[in-house]
């Protein structure tokens, strides 16, 4: 069994901690992002947190190094200093990246650590990772906030550069042992904005035990200047954001799976 003092003493790597978000969980949270992921979306608005390794990117000008190692306990403490908020809305921790989970031994002694100190755990995921390792996040979680990019598997992967069969199984597992879990969608244009493929993504979250409301995440891009600060190339192009109209139309697509529809996080 791992001790208070073991936990406290891991070392991860992460690139930012964020402050005061309402969109990541509920409440008033602190999101940590973590350094690495599995899938290479194309529209990934922070493209500095797909690889594990410290980076450089220019940003105004000046080159800023991307990622440090950092103890749970530093993090924590760092967390920590927002409790009074925290009890106030019903807030808390949120792990985010990249893919958190790929640092699980981290990642899992931070759940753990900001538990012992009385805050409540969520994570942003795709789960896209053999189920043991989903099933151990789980347990140390009160929110996941799960994306399901596509039913489709052949164009998940043409444009996350994954297939999506592991997703989706681990997504009807978890939704057997969440405390609590929420489908995100991110909207992208020319890859899953029509009314069938967000009722069809809508229809598989609310076959999904315990799920109750759906986001709808329309896509931006705020991303593109640190593609270029990292000298890598713009896969989306020219495409811009949906439309008001054009997101009213998809909500009104994934209520007819009789969930609730959030357009936002």
């Amino acid at each position: 069994m791992d001790t208070l003092e073991s936990i406290m003493n891991t070392t991860g790597r992460i690139f930012d901690i964020q402050k005061f978000s309402t969109h990541d969980g509920p409440g008033i949270r602190t999101i940590v992002f973590l350094k690495g992921c599995i899938l290479r979306c194309r529209w990934c608005c922070n493209p500095e947190s797909q690889e594990y390794k410290i980076q450089e990117m220019v940003q105004n000008g000046k080159t800023k190094t991307i990622g440090y190692d950092i103890t749970v306990k530093k993090v924590l403490e760092d967390v920590g200093k927002d409790m009074p908020y925290y009890r106030r809305s019903g807030g808390g921790l949120t792990l985010s990246g990249g893919e958190a989970m790929c640092q699980k031994e981290f990642a899992i002694a931070l759940l753990k650590g900001a538990h012992h100190m009385g805050i409540n755990t969520c994570i942003e995921t795709t789960a896209n990772l053999p189920f043991e390792t989903v099933k151990e996040f789980a347990e140390n979680l009160d929110y996941i906030l799960m994306d399901i990019k596509h039913t489709d598997s052949k164009k998940h992967k043409e444009f996350t550069g994954v297939s999506n069969e592991l997703i989706l199984e681990n997504a009807q597992k978890l939704s057997q042992i969440a405390k609590s879990l929420t489908v995100r969608v991110p909207v992208i244009p020319t890859f899953n904005d029509t009314e069938e493929e967000i009722f069809s993504i809508a229809k598989f979250a609310k076959s999904l035990r315990g799920v109750e409301e759906i986001h709808l995440l329309p896509y931006h891009r705020l991303g593109y200047d640190k593609y270029i600060g990292l000298g890598r190339e713009y896969l989306m192009g020219d495409v811009q954001t949906p439309s008001k109209e054009h997101m009213d139309k998809l909500k009104k697509s994934a209520e007819c799976s009789g969930l609730r529809v959030i357009i936002g996080g």
